[in-house]
C-alpha cells in the first residue's frame, strides 16, 4: 500500500446529511420490496443498504442491535427494522419501518391464500406448491448457515451453538433455559475481558471493509429519546399492549373460548411471548402446535404456507396469516369461509406483530445505553449463537412431512458440525 493510499484509510468518512422521516420512508420501502429469503436474506439486504450504502448505522452498532433483537420472542428482521427506525425518527420511525417491513408480505400472502383455497386443486396449482416444498427445506437450512456463517466468529460461538443443538433435541431442554444460560456464560466471558464472544460482521465475508460507528449518520452518540424516562418509554408500551389485548379480550368476553377467533387470538397471542431463537424457532413451535394440537392444517399445507413465504417479500413469519386464514376459513361459523379466512389471517397477524413493536420501545432505549458494556455485549453475542440451533430444529421438524426421521437428524446435525468446524 502507497503512502497516499494509507493516509487515505485513516481518514474519517463525513458523516452523511440528516434524513427526515420523508425520505427514510422510501428507503424502508426499499427494504421491505427487496426482503426475499427468511430472516438471513432480509438482514442482509438491511446492512447492505443502511450499512454499506446509505451509511446511517455502523456495523458494530446494528450487530448490538441485532444480537438484541435475536434475543426477543419472534421475528428478529422485523424486529431489527423497527430498532433502527426508531433510532432514526424515534417512535414514529420504529412505527413506520416496522409495519413497512411486513405490508408487502402481508398482502402477498393473503393473495395467495385465496389462491390456494379456491384453486388448489387444479393441477397446475398443486405443481407450484409442490415445488414450493421441495424448495423452502433447502432455504431454511441454507437461511440458517448464512446467519451462522457470520455469527459464529470464534471456536467458543461455534461449540455453544453445538451443544445447544444437543441439549434441545436429544434432552428436551426447554429453549429459555438455553438462552438464559448462554446468556450467562456470554456475560461472564466479557465481563472477564475474553474476546470468545465478541461480535463480529454480518455484512459479508472477513476482511470485508466495516463501516464505523463514527462514520455513519447515527455516530457513536446516544441519541436523545435514549435517555427518555421511564414514564415516556412506558406511554409507548402501554399503547402497543392496549391495542394487542384488548381486541383479543373482547373477542374472548364476545365470542367465548372455543371459537375460532378466539383460539387463534389467544393461540399467537401466546405464540408471540414464549417463541424464543427468532423466526425459524418460532416456526417450529407454530407447526406443532397448528398441526397436531388445532388441526387448523396438515404438515404438507404448513409446508405450502412456508413456500408461500419464502417466495414472497417481508418476514418468514408472515406464513402464520396462513395458518391463521385456514384456522378460520374451516371453522368460519356465520360468516362465509373466504371472509372468515380474511378475518382470521389478519387477526393473526396483528396480534403477532404488535408484540415486535412493544418489545423494542420498551426495551431499546436501554438497550442502547448498554451498547458500550463488554459483559452486556458478550451475553447478547452468546444468546445469538445458541439461537442458530432453534433453526436447525426447526428443519428438522419439517422435514418429516416427506424424508425420514433418519436423515432429518443428520441435516441438522450437519449444519452445527460445520459450524463448529468438525466437517467441511
Amino acid at each position: 500500500m502507497t503512502d497516499i493510499a494509507r493516509d487515505a484509510a485513516t481518514v474519517p468518512l463525513p458523516r452523511p446529511a440528516p434524513v427526515t422521516l420523508g425520505q427514510a420512508f422510501w428507503v424502508w420501502l426499499r427494504i421491505a420490496a427487496l426482503s426475499f429469503g427468511g430472516p438471513a436474506g432480509q438482514i442482509a439486504v438491511m446492512h447492505r443498504i443502511l450499512v454499506e450504502e446509505k451509511r446511517w448505522i455502523g456495523e458494530q452498532r446494528f450487530l448490538h442491535a441485532l444480537n438484541y433483537c435475536m434475543l426477543l420472542p419472534g421475528p428478529e428482521a422485523q424486529q431489527l427494522a423497527t430498532y433502527i427506525g426508531w433510532l432514526l425518527h424515534r417512535t414514529k420511525g420504529g412505527i413506520v419501518a416496522g409495519t413497512l417491513f411486513v405490508l408487502p408480505g402481508m398482502v402477498s400472502i393473503m393473495a395467495l391464500s385465496w389462491v390456494y383455497v379456491l384453486y388448489g386443486k387444479l393441477g397446475f396449482v398443486s405443481a407450484l406448491f409442490f415445488g414450493l416444498k421441495a424448495a423452502v427445506l433447502a432455504v431454511v437450512l441454507q437461511a440458517v448457515a448464512r446467519i451462522g456463517s457470520r455469527a459464529l466468529r470464534s471456536g467458543a460461538s461455534r461449540l455453544l451453538a453445538a451443544a445447544a443443538f444437543v441439549l434441545i433435541f436429544f434432552l428436551g431442554v426447554p429453549f429459555p433455559l438455553i438462552v438464559l444460560g448462554a446468556g450467562l456464560i456470554g456475560w461472564w466471558a466479557g465481563r472477564s475481558g475474553s474476546a470468545a464472544f465478541k461480535g463480529g460482521g454480518h455484512g459479508g465475508p472477513e476482511g470485508a471493509t466495516v463501516v464505523a460507528d463514527a462514520d455513519t449518520l447515527l455516530g457513536e452518540e446516544l441519541p436523545a429519546h435514549a435517555r427518555a424516562s421511564w414514564r415516556e418509554t412506558s406511554r409507548a408500551a402501554l399503547a402497543c399492549l392496549a391495542l394487542w389485548l384488548i381486541p383479543v379480550a373482547a373477542l374472548v368476553l364476545l365470542l367465548g373460548p372455543g371459537n375460532a377467533f378466539s383460539s387463534i387470538a389467544i393461540f399467537f397471542s401466546k405464540m408471540a411471548v414464549a417463541t424464543f431463537g427468532g423466526a425459524y424457532a418460532v416456526l417450529a413451535y407454530v407447526a406443532q402446535q397448528a398441526v397436531d394440537g388445532y388441526h387448523w392444517l396438515s404438515p404438507g399445507e404448513m409446508l405450502d404456507g412456508l413456500g408461500m413465504a419464502e417466495t414472497t417479500p417481508g418476514p418468514l413469519i408472515m406464513v402464520l396469516q396462513f395458518v391463521g386464514f385456514l384456522g378460520a376459513y374451516r371453522a368460519p361459523g356465520m360468516l362465509s369461509p373466504l371472509l372468515a379466512g380474511t378475518l382470521g389471517g389478519l387477526l393473526a397477524t396483528w396480534v403477532t406483530f404488535l408484540p415486535c413493536f412493544l418489545w423494542i420501545f420498551l426495551g431499546a432505549p436501554y438497550i442502547e445505553r448498554l451498547r458500550g458494556n463488554a459483559a452486556v455485549s458478550g451475553a447478547l453475542s452468546a444468546i445469538t449463537a445458541a439461537t442458530l440451533s432453534a433453526g436447525a430444529i426447526s428443519a428438522i421438524f419439517l422435514l418429516r412431512a416427506g424424508v425420514i426421521v433418519t436423515l432429518a437428524v443428520t441435516a441438522g446435525l450437519g449444519v452445527i458440525l460445520h459450524f463448529a468446524g468438525l466437517v467441511g
